[in-house]
């Protein structure tokens, strides 16, 4: 991806002044501007290729396939909600988030609801001010001696099963930490079917497609009568007609920060004895709104300097091309992509992607899915290829990719930090390549070694061709042809293949106006094989 073109960034929701000092700082154009429908904001990206939100713009399936220019959408907070990430990510646009601006101010929220639940704080006071003195309709729950469920042990979640000591056994329930983990800071882990019986109050996750509804009329039945709900995380993760139900059978009490609907309009919810609402206050402060802001704009300024890339959400291949070692790697491998796409005529099947080397091993995320670019661009339908939609888009063109990774490198090579390899299934095409300094190389073809190997960059279109080596005519001609298609050579290169023939590769200016009739006119020439 070409961040470093990122000159221009739209700023559309209310965020600390912070963020657009940094972003003006670091040499961007910044645009301010709130309140805009979608079709305002459509026309004010025309020339803006970044957008940074809050939560107020929501970033639409239509909206992003009308935002021909918008490469990066960065949202100031945790989670991306608002954004369609799966249209994001068809699209090729990259979206971040700051997850840690907001992390302690939603965890100091979560903590400071568990208590209110527990000693009914907000009710007393409202019937204070009513001018009651309801000291016995009052009666809590202490909460020493008492278990605190947390469905979802991230930034968050963590801080809560930290700071909630009061003598509570803290339970949880995470498919991707480790038990080791999560027992660092105080967490049993559980499954969801031990935990619902167990827990006296529950803490719950932020929404994915597999938590929508976790809290339903099945796992109210299996919980302890008068268990505590706080959702402070996402709208979605519980049913809201199952809780109401379960407050109105005396089965819970609740706090709510978020709702299905923003604003709340439903007041049996929302005014029901047993339940304390906020409106949205997970982030509201004003230390978490500054770090949000400051959060998002210094990972956008860092990416389009090519410094760093942090808090991406939907292209974690592309985090890994930023390390200096890297980045000549991944030109390797798009490269390597390219030159199958042009070699095996838009392949079809499965194509293995090969590391060789220890020094490969932190690079393996982003080489596959770079290889799948070089693959895909220039032959796709879609406007944009790159780390971001590559593994999307490779399956709808009919190809498997497989990735593997060995530690050494093999025979003669063993003195060279790394080889990659990229091959078609079945099929005789086998592409090695490796990085001399930092320039990647072309080393052999089907096993056929350059001496010296073939220097590779993105954007230099390469012929490939077999032919006997005996005829001295043939340079000369290939040049002449060359010229007449408009096109210039600028590096030649040969190796002998063991039936005799020998390979020739081309590195040309520019890719032929139509490279199969030029084919047809120089096999009539010589006897070459594409």
């Amino acid at each position: 991806m070409a961040l470093e073109n990122l000159q221009k960034v739209l700023i559309s929701d209310s965020l600390d002044p912070c963020c657009w000092k940094i972003l003006q700082d670091g040499g961007l154009q910044v645009v301010e501007k709130q309140n805009l429908s979608e079709e305002e904001l459509i026309a004010e990206l025309q020339d803006c290729k970044g957008l940074i939100v809050r939560s107020a713009t929501k970033v639409t399936a239509d909206f992003i396939n009308a935002a021909e220019k918008l490469q990066v959408v960065g949202r100031a907070g945790t989670g991306v909600d608002n954004v369609d990430l799966e249209a994001s990510t068809r699209k090729g646009i990259l979206v971040m988030n700051a997850p840690n601006g907001n992390s302690l101010s939603a965890a100091e929220l979560t903590c400071g609801m568990i208590m209110c639940l527990a000693r009914q704080i907000p009710q007393a006071m409202a019937s204070m001010k009513d001018g009651k003195w309801d000291q016995k309709k009052f009666m809590g729950t202490k909460l020493n001696g008492k278990t605190l469920g947390i469905l979802g042990l991230g930034r968050i979640r963590r801080e809560v099963a930290i700071w909630m000591s009061f003598g509570m056994k803290t339970v949880g329930y995470n498919p991707i930490i480790s038990p080791e983990v999560s027992a660092s800071f105080g967490v049993q882990q559980l499954s969801l079917e031990e935990i619902w019986p167990r827990c006296d109050f529950t803490v719950h996750t932020p929404l994915l497609s597999s938590m929508t509804g976790l809290l339903n009329d099945s796992n109210f039945a299996l919980c302890k009568k008068g268990m505590r709900v706080v959702n402070c995380a996402r709208e979605g993760i519980v049913d809201e007609g199952t809780l109401l139900r379960a407050l109105q059978s005396g089965q819970c009490r609740a706090a709510l920060d978020v709702f299905t609907e923003e604003p709340s309009r439903d007041c049996a919810l929302v005014d029901h004895e047993n339940v304390i609402s906020y409106p949205h206050l997970g982030a509201s402060t004003k230390e978490a709104q500054s770090h949000c802001g400051e959060e998002i704009a210094v990972q956008v300024v860092d990416m389009v300097k090519g410094r760093a890339l942090a808090g991406v959400v939907n292209a974690q291949a592309l985090t890994s091309t930023f390390s200096p070692h890297t980045k000549p790697w991944a030109s390797l491998a798009e490269a390597l992509g390219t030159l199958m796409r042009a070699w095996a005529g838009s392949p079809k099947g499965t194509i293995q992607v090969v590391m060789q080397g220890l020094s490969l091993n932190n690079a393996r995320n982003c080489l596959s899915p770079t290889v799948i670019v070089g693959l895909l661009k220039d032959a796709s339908n879609h406007e944009v290829v790159n780390l971001v939609n590559a593994k999307l888009l490779v399956k709808e063109a009919g190809l498997n990719v497989t990735t593997s990774h060995n530690p050494t490198v093999p025979g003669e090579q063993g003195c060279r930090e790394g080889l990659l390899s990229v091959a078609l299934a079945g099929a005789p095409y086998q592409a090695v390549g490796f990085v001399q300094g930092t320039t990647p190389v072309l080393q052999a073809l089907n096993g056929a070694a350059f001496r010296p190997e073939v220097p590779l960059s993105r954007g230099l279109p390469l012929l490939l061709f077999q032919a006997q080596p005996s005829n001295p005519a043939m340079l000369h001609t290939m040049i002449g042809l060359l010229a007449e298609a408009g096109v210039q050579l600028l590096s030649y290169q040969t190796s002998v293949v063991s039936d005799g023939e020998t390979w020739h590769v081309m590195g040309i200016s520019s890719l032929l106006p139509s490279l199969d009739a030029w084919k047809q006119h120089v096999t009539e020439a010589f006897q070459f094989h594409f």
